[in-house]
């Protein structure tokens, strides 16, 4: 009998909804409060930030996220956030990462944003070299700030273009937050070259997803919880196989779904959906991306090779090359058939 939590342990995976600094561990969270204090509601004390961490619902996590961003206010905290997020990532078998990075957090702040740009690709450069870890970027809007942070995160992923870059989001809240306001610097992006991955669908109803589709033109979506609500769309993503990134704790903890037992993962891929297991802001949500296998191997019955496939189908949904797709996967089916 395979024991499913050593072996999603050893497990190659790829990540492709993780947040840059929801990423920032406890302790760098504590760390960052303490050299900032008498100018941040962000508690050093770990204690208490785990009770920081506690949040009421969706607009509550997004006033305690804007919170631990501020604290990230030099090219070196962008630095050292950075590759500390690719150390955690590469512990856990991460071979590949599309990290979601909200520029606007910094920038809006005073960081220029060649001096941002180059403190991420620093850290890029590091991970490679010293973890193994390939990290690539998506520049998103933080839909909070509107337009003004929509046209500045559009002319640093323009004129910054850093070399890890490969797509252009929008997150932050999707209520009295509509997507088609976003359409023209979308169309830029995508005109440019990058790939579409807006959030959609988390808070909302499928109409937000139908408008990231059909408006914005998205290649993934982030989360599209809401998506059984309508058979039309479930149809449409099923013949399409847009991939859903979806990430079950964070549902939860944003009360997004009232519960896991509710979570529409299942249903999801009973209904054929294409969909990605990922950890969004797992330090802020108490969770890791091995839990998020295990989660959903729970939810969805899975043995070991079906947890496997679940980590093929992150590798397919990627923005990876073509070389790149296979290796991972020819890595995953090695370890499976030696491990399961």
């Amino acid at each position: 009998m395979v024991n499913l939590e050593a072996f999603v342990a050893g497990l190659p995976k790829v990540e492709l909804h993780v947040h840059h600094v929801g990423s920032a561990s406890p302790q760098a969270v504590a760390e960052l409060a303490a050299r900032h204090v008498g100018s941040t509601n962000v508690p050093a004390d770990l204690d208490a930030l785990e009770k920081f961490f506690e949040f009421r619902d969706f607009a509550h996590f997004i006033e305690v996220y804007i919170a631990v961003a501020d604290l990230v206010r030099d090219p070196e905290d962008v630095r050292i956030l950075t590759y500390e997020v690719a150390r955690e990532l590469s512990r856990q078998q991460v071979r590949y990462a599309e990290l979601t990075a909200t520029p606007y957090s910094h920038t809006a702040r005073g960081m220029a944003p060649e001096a941002y740009c180059e403190a991420l690709e620093d850290a890029r450069a590091a991970a490679r070299r010293d973890l193994g870890i390939e990290l690539v970027w998506c520049f998103d809007i933080p839909g909070e700030a509107g337009l003004p942070a929509a046209e500045d995160t559009l002319k640093i992923s323009l004129d910054q273009r850093p070399d890890g870059l490969i797509a252009f989001g929008l997150g932050g809240p999707e209520i009295g937050v509509p997507r088609p306001q976003f359409k023209p610097y979308f169309d830029a992006a995508r005109a440019a070259g990058l790939h579409s991955m807006p959030h959609a669908g988390e808070t909302t109803g499928p109409e937000t997803i139908w408008d990231a589709i059909r408006v914005l033109g998205a290649e993934r979506i982030g989360h599209g919880t809401s998506a059984l609500g309508d058979p039309a769309l479930v149809e449409y993503l099923v013949e399409h196989q847009l991939p859903l990134e979806v990430c079950p704790t964070s549902n939860l903890r944003t009360r997004a779904v009232p519960s896991l037992d509710e979570h529409p993962l299942a249903g999801m891929v009973e209904a054929g959906i294409f969909v990605t297991i990922n950890s969004d802001d797992p330090p802020m949500f108490g969770t890791t991306l091995e839990k998020e296998y295990l989660v959903a191997a729970e939810l969805l019955k899975l043995d070991a090779a079906g947890v496997a496939d679940l980590a093929k189908a992150g590798v397919r949904a990627s923005f990876a090359s073509d070389a790149r797709k296979t290796e991972l996967t020819a890595e995953i089916d090695a370890y499976t058939a030696a491990n399961a």
